[in-house]
């Protein structure tokens, strides 16, 4: 218990470093991609690390079946969205390290998400 106060006591001390931190966090984020594909190929789906889509490529076997093109873009999707949380965490946990403080001393809202 007080290697965690002392933790949060550390982190308290570190306001303008915790702040450069997080504006560098910011722009790894803004400059991660992942990208994801179903049906082979079919749909494209290309997102940053802040979770925002960049690009989506259908191909054009993929338009003839509306249903079929539906499952590929959220498949796509989920699974771009699934490596850039991982690539985010990644980011995030680099961050804490460089604070000296354990990943779940950070409070919540003070990265954004």
């Amino acid at each position: 218990m007080f290697k965690e106060i002392g933790a949060l006591m550390s982190l308290m001390s570190q306001g303008p470093k915790i702040k450069q931190e997080v504006e560098n966090l910011q722009q790894r984020l803004s400059q991660i991609t992942a990208e994801g594909d179903a049906g082979g190929g079919m749909v494209k789906v290309k997102v940053n690390g802040k979770l925002e889509v960049l690009a989506c490529t259908i191909s054009e076997e993929a338009r003839a079946d509306k249903e079929m093109l539906e499952e590929l873009i959220a498949a796509a999707v989920n699974q771009a969205l699934g490596k850039a949380r991982v690539q985010a965490a990644e980011e995030t946990t680099k961050m804490a390290g460089n604070l000296g403080v354990p990943l779940g001393m950070i409070p919540p809202g003070l990265l954004g998400g």
